[in-house]
């Protein structure tokens, strides 16, 4: 086992699909982004003779960014539970995500290679840090790169559930990264390897199984995707296999995890298919609020199997055309098409959104899409995924005159208006999960 390990996961913006790719019947463009999401597991040294079972995860860009946690081996076969520890005289402050995701990277390490049968782990110290462009930086001018005023890892002044964020997919990236963090650090490397597409495999159902639980058994799982493979054409796995997963430490879990890991998903991952064409660069904008995806999902299913399904099956078919032809336009290198496609598309993501009584383009958006869209270079943009407020994606020209003009239509826009939007750093980036150097992260790190 290594001393220590480091993962990265990208960010995601679906790109198109939004809402239609919780149905099986129709898939979602996904781009991966730049941003990433790093975990560095260090093994914890201790004193001859010391053992040492504790599990420490911290986030040291946020305050008050520390969890530890004692484990034990449930009966009956229910796998690893965690315990929460106190930390001092600090009240217990939980991390749902963190804690779910180990209670499955770590039962599904007990029924696989040399650690079947065994359930005890070396101690480890677990470091998450987020490239800035997760969150929002409202200290930041609109014309303002954030790489350039800080490193790319930010201390941010506050507790990370007070955290704006971006909209970036940062609790599928999280999942994914330190579900395989702890599988390379665990286990050896002929039962898991990063570079291989029967571990990516693995690592893909059972990050998608972890991050379904932590969020309530909800969404199509694009988001885990991306993070695992990168850029792709997704189409979602059947509900059914995620639905009769006992809860953790319930008779049978360890077991009935490792079947779903090891089984046959009907999941559809076309990496070929999402492709940016030489040139053409997805960027995204902050505008610093975010939207409760959740919520908006559940008004828009209810308008679609309740209020109007008929209506709603036929624009989704629209739809689903139109973000194939756009999704063609870009893997073709067809430039030309570009606008008029994300322009179709747009018009009928409207539509829906007046149907069914969600802001999904809201009419803020919408003004400055259209603004964004007369400036030299930019294609066009879209308000990803679920739509609502979290960040717009632009499809521009890859070339500095471009990105200046729109830091300065930017700036211009918020003086005028009285808000915050500014243009991230981030751009899209096709390549998924990946191992990583430690030596990147330097003073972030302990060394213990």
């Amino acid at each position: 086992m290594p001393t220590s390990t480091a993962v990265s996961a990208p960010g995601k913006v679906l790109l198109a699909g939004g809402f239609l790719v919780l149905d099986r019947q129709h898939t979602g463009l996904v781009f991966g982004l730049s941003a990433r999401i790093n975990v560095i597991a260090q093994e914890i040294k201790t004193s001859q003779g010391v053992q040492l079972s504790e599990i420490i995860v911290e986030s040291p860009q946020f305050l008050d960014a520390q969890w530890r946690y004692g484990y034990h081996l449930a009966p009956e076969n229910g796998g690893i539970k965690l315990t929460q520890l106190q930390i001092g005289t600090n009240a217990i402050n939980p991390n749902h995500f963190v804690e779910v995701t180990l209670a499955y990277a770590l039962t599904y390490i007990t029924t696989a290679s040399r650690h079947r049968h065994r359930h005890t782990f070396d101690a480890i110290r677990l470091t998450i840090l987020a490239d800035n462009d997760y969150y929002s930086q409202p200290h930041l001018p609109a014309s303002a790169s954030p790489a350039g005023a800080a490193a790319r890892f930010a201390k941010f002044p506050c507790r990370l559930r007070d955290a704006h964020k971006t909209g970036l997919g940062s609790s599928a990236a999280l999942v994914t990264s330190l579900t395989a963090a702890l599988l390379t650090h665990y286990l050896p490397q002929s039962a898991f390897d990063l570079t291989t597409e029967e571990s990516k495999r693995i690592l893909h159902n059972l990050a998608q199984a972890a991050h379904s639980a932590a969020q309530g058994k909800v969404g199509s799982g694009f988001d885990v995707a991306a993070a695992v493979y990168g850029s792709c054409v997704y189409r979602r796995f059947s509900p059914s296999l995620l639905r009769d997963l006992p809860e953790i430490g319930a008779p049978g879990f360890a077991s009935a995890l490792a079947a779903c890991v090891a089984g046959d998903w009907d999941t559809e991952v076309r990496e070929s298919a999402a492709q940016m064409p030489p040139g053409v660069a997805l960027r995204m904008c902050d505008v610093d609020c975010g939207s409760q995806t959740v919520g908006m999902v559940k008004q828009v299913l209810k308008w679609r199997e309740e209020t109007d399904p008929t209506g709603a099956r036929e624009l989704w078919g629209k739809l689903q055309a139109e973000n194939e032809a756009l999704g063609a336009a870009l893997s073709e290198d067809k430039k030309d098409e570009i606008k008029d496609a994300v322009a179709r598309v747009r018009e009928l993501v409207r539509e829906m959104s007046a149907r069914s009584g969600v802001p999904i383009e809201p009419p803020s958006q919408t003004k400055l899409l259209d603004a964004l869209a007369k400036i030299e270079g930019v294609y066009d943009g879209v308000a990803p995924g679920a739509g609502g407020y979290d960040a717009l994606a632009l499809l521009v020209r890859d070339d500095g005159e471009t990105e200046g003009r729109i830091r300065e239509f930017l700036k211009k826009w918020c003086e005028e208006k009285g808000v915050k939007v500014r243009l991230l750093d981030v751009k899209g980036e096709m390549e998924g999960v990946r191992r990583e150097e430690t030596g990147q992260y330097g003073e972030w790190l302990r060394f213990s």
